[in-house]
């Protein structure tokens, strides 16, 4: 591997939740193929949900975006209804909110903590007083940060909640990215991006950071590096 940039050098590092700081893109990934499997055979939907369908579109994107990505992919159509719609409500919504009920429950009930290797480079850039930031669609990002027990060390959280109440566009749109930059006071130019998703890597480019560091946690390297990522490792514990 050719040597990698030192991320103490960046005026920021702005890093993605599910699959780069914890592992709960797995629980992500558990709760949409429980959910999407169910509902695909009650409507009798072809094909079947495909682990694929996670990364092609449900990855990095806000929950119920993804919900319509993956509907349209079967030409499926529903009412997108609204946020408050209850999880059995066959809406975008409905759907969604079914997916988090599922998220919630394994997450409270077996916890989370964040990967070695991200939690030492976390400690790594805040010793060297390098500014740091969560930037992630899910809405339960606070909760995931709280139980992991690290909601302290990121004074910037741009989350799906934030990303909503702002109208922010969805991630691969470069929005997210260029907000959280803003609220933390960097320069994208001049910071480092980190994500799992090809979503996010797209993202974070679009938004014109400096450097987009992707961490291949099932999504493949080179994907990742078609996204727009310059560097792309297996975990983050090479930086630290």
């Amino acid at each position: 591997m050719a040597e990698l940039p030192d991320l103490t050098r960046f005026d920021g590092v702005l890093f993605d939740l599910d699959g780069v700081l914890t592992p709960t893109a797995e629980v992500h990934m558990h709760a949409w193929q429980s959910m999407f499997t169910e509902l695909f055979a009650s409507w009798g939907v072809e094909p079947a949900y495909r682990e694929s369908d996670y990364f092609e579109h449900l990855d990095g994107k806000k929950r119920y975006d993804g919900v319509a990505s993956l509907l349209r992919s079967r030409d499926v159509e529903v009412p997108w209804g609204d946020p408050s719609d209850d999880p059995s409500v066959d809406t975008i919504c409905g759907i969604g909110n079914r997916k988090n009920v599922v998220f919630e429950r394994v997450l409270r009930a077996d916890g989370i903590a964040p990967y070695p290797g991200s939690l030492a480079l976390v400690e790594k850039l805040q010793a060297a007083g390098v500014p740091i930031a969560v930037v992630s669609s899910s809405k339960n990002a606070r909760e995931v940060l709280t139980v992991a027990g690290i909601i302290d060390r990121f004074p910037v959280i741009m989350d799906g909640v934030v990303a909503e109440s702002e109208h922010l566009a969805s991630k691969p749109a470069p929005d997210v990215f260029a907000r959280a930059a803003e609220l933390l006071g960097v320069d994208p130019a001049r910071s480092a991006a980190v994500e799992d998703a090809h979503s996010g890597v797209r993202s974070a480019a679009s938004a014109g950071y400096g450097l987009v560091v992707g961490v291949d946690r099932g999504a493949g390297a080179q994907a990742l590096r078609d996204a727009g990522a310059h560097v792309v490792v297996d975990d983050l514990a090479v930086f630290a």
